[in-house]
């Protein structure tokens, strides 16, 4: 999965934000004089006069931020962490400045914004400006390891070194056990150095929550969802028991059917916890790639997305190197195969943006086109983790992904355009509501957006042949989708369990890496096949470690896309099963879901939702009701089957798959 990051951890409210700086190294003296309190200002002009500061200065921040993404090196790390120093000392004199109004007159749109104006870093800095100074160098450095990051088979040979999407290659095509364990371990032993500045990192953030009023980082990240701070874990709590039992049959599934390549001994750990590095990702967080393994019925109703992409791409390698000649030389030829990568990611996007014009919504800017990050560049190293950007609050939107001609890129270029059009339509708000109703929501959009691409819309842009109509194909179809959305769930609750626990202190740094699979093997019931003994920092392999991006987001966002896609569902008078359901080119659904967009952190994320669902309570109903087909499918093919797992330390045994009815 693919989620637009929280770049250098900083947020407004509950939505991403990017931070950045001048194109000299700023000095103390450089810093904007806009944290002064005005003599008798009310609270409602100092919002007013933050909003107009911050919006001034926003550009500035995004450009530094965008640079040490898209051109790894000292100096745009440096540049980054000092635009982050700057910023987070005028957000530190704000966020003191508005303590001064507790208890004074205040319209409620002034309180609903000095409350976000209070919550909008994930990375609260210390006042102490050393420690400030600190902690922003700290977070620079720690992206940009990651980003740089490279596992070596020579140290003396640079070509035998591989990145993380190399290493994620191995993973998702091989099916050599050692050529994927050794993928795997290669990569995670490239975040040991990352740990010492992880944990100086939480020491520093737990101290600026504190000067903030709360006990820990933590606790201030579950601050940001218009209900008390406490009631967040048995929220998710409750919702993740609505979805175990249907995570729990694909888990059973696919363990089965993994057994029978690798061996029972090798593909399961004691307690029947899956291997770590047989499941295609290199998180556990999204199984299709082992789609060859786990195909219900191979080849019904075959939407081969990837061929269809590679065909396309072919056909522009063929153009491009037909306009270079028959006698074009190596540097022609490989002009013409970046040319043909290039107008094929570009191809890709266009599809992606002719859903969202179809509902209504508008073409994205010229801008936008002239200035995203498509492909990934050879001089320079990038993050390529893919991400949505609002570098102006104005119009000037892009992405930055590294993109290939795969179904996975496919889908994940639908969801960042999903940040990109929720920033559009909230620009016009001012600055600090420009936001998602709560950071679910803007992780759900482009997700809803998925969920509608039917085998039906794909035919109808030509992408693939007429889908067949059949129970197989059905079964088929809904199985790709649960092992890329199914078992994501329980890898989006236990990194920010891992992190609260990190941040309140319950989890100690001589038990990092323990309590780590600890919560994975709980959630996920995976486990690693070798020992991760405290020398390795396992964590920091996951972007949004070192990103310091809060996860919660993304599981309440598998939560509410589904929520969102009925809702849009009724909305554009679609009858039927849910699973079938597309709204493309229906302008009411459109309609719908802008205005929802445009409201933005304007008002607490339940009147939001209401809007758009009729309730205010989040609900994996409708997830359940989309995924029914399947669901009952696995229950039939793992009866008998001991499903379950027992993690280290826990009580609960397996337990045999409950019986389902006969097949229809």
């Amino acid at each position: 999965m693919n989620h637009r990051p929280l770049l250098l951890a900083l947020a407004v409210g509950a939505a991403a934000l990017t931070l950045a700086a001048c194109q000299k190294e700023p000095t103390p003296a450089d810093a904007p004089a806009a944290t002064s309190a005005k003599p008798g200002e009310t609270a409602d002009q100092f919002i007013a006069r933050v909003n107009a500061e911050y919006k001034a200065m926003y550009p500035e921040m995004t450009s530094a931020q965008w640079l040490s993404s898209t051109y790894i090196n000292e100096d745009s790390e440096r540049v980054a962490a000092k635009a982050n120093e700057r910023w987070l000392t005028v957000l530190n004199g704000w966020i003191t400045q508005a303590g001064t109004y507790d208890g004074q007159p205040m319209s409620e749109d002034t309180k609903r914004q000095i409350h976000l104006l209070k919550l909008m870093t994930s990375m609260p800095a210390p006042r102490d400006p050393a420690k400030l100074s600190e902690l922003t160098r700290i977070a620079s450095r720690m992206e940009g390891a990651y980003g740089s990051g490279k596992y070596c088979t020579d140290a003396a040979n640079p070509q035998s070194c591989r990145q993380l999407g190399d290493l994620e290659q191995v993973l998702a095509s091989s099916r050599d056990y050692d050529k994927q364990l050794d993928a795997w371990q290669g990569w995670h032993a490239t975040t040991k150095p990352m740990r010492a500045d992880y944990q100086r990192f939480v020491g520093l953030v737990n101290e600026g929550a504190k000067e903030m009023g709360f006990a820990d980082a933590g606790q201030m990240w579950r601050s940001g969802y218009d209900m008390p701070p406490e009631q967040i874990g048995p929220e998710t709590d409750r919702l993740w028991e609505q979805v175990k039992p249907m995570y729990e049959q694909l888990h059973c599934y696919a363990r089965n059917k993994l057994d029978t390549t690798y061996g029972k001994d090798k593909a399961e750990t004691e307690g029947g916890l899956i291997a770590a590095h047989l499941l295609g990702n290199m998180w556990q967080q999204d199984w299709s790639n082992l789609w060859d393994q786990l195909e219900p019925y191979p080849g019904a109703g075959s939407l081969d997305i990837t061929a269809a992409l590679e065909k396309q791409y072919q056909a522009n390698l063929s153009g491009a190197l037909a306009k270079a000649g028959s006698g074009a030389n190596v540097e022609a030829l490989y002009k013409a195969q970046r040319e043909a990568e290039l107008r094929t990611a570009k191809q890709m996007t266009e599809r992606a943006q002719d859903f969202y014009v179809s509902l209504g919504m508008p073409a994205l800017p010229k801008s936008y086109w002239d200035k995203t990050q498509f492909i990934k560049p050879l001089d320079r190293d990038v993050v390529c983790h893919a991400s949505a950007w609002d570098m102006n609050m104005d119009g000037d939107v892009r992405t930055k992904m590294c993109i290939k001609p795969t179904e996975e890129n496919f889908t994940t270029i639908y969801h960042e355009l999903g940040h990109i059009y929720y920033d559009l339509a909230y620009n016009p708000l001012p600055p600090l509501f420009q936001g998602g109703a709560n950071d679910g929501f803007h992780e759900a959009i482009g997700d809803t957006i998925v969920l509608a691409m039917t085998p039906q819309y794909l035919n109808s842009i030509g992408l693939v042949d007429k889908p067949q109509e059949s129970r197989e194909a059905t079964i088929n179809a809904q199985m790709r989708m649960a092992l890329s959305g199914v078992s994501f769930l329980p890898f989006g609750l236990m990194i920010d369990r891992w992190r609260w626990g990190v941040f309140d202190g319950s989890i100690t740094p001589d038990h990092y890496n323990q309590a780590w699979w600890e919560l994975k093997a709980k959630y996920q019931g995976v486990a690693p096949a070798s020992a991760r003994g405290e020398e390795f920092f396992d964590p920091g392999a996951k972007y949004h470690v070192p990103g310091n991006t809060p996860y919660t987001r993304y599981f309440l966002a598998r939560i509410l896309q589904f929520q969102f896609y009925k809702g849009l569902c009724d909305a554009s008078g679609y009858k039927g099963p849910l699973h079938q359901c597309s709204f493309y080119g229906n302008k009411e659904a459109g309609q719908k879901f802008w205005a929802m967009l445009s409201k933005g952190a304007s008002q607490p994320w339940q009147a939001t939702l209401r809007e758009i669902t009729g309730g205010d309570k989040l609900d994996a109903g409708p997830m359940i009701e989309y995924f029914t087909p399947v669901n009952e499918w696995l229950k039939q093919q793992n009866q008998g089957q001991m499903c379950g797992w027992k993690a280290p330390g826990a009580t609960a045994a397996a337990k045999p798959a409950a019986a389902a009815p006969a097949a229809r």
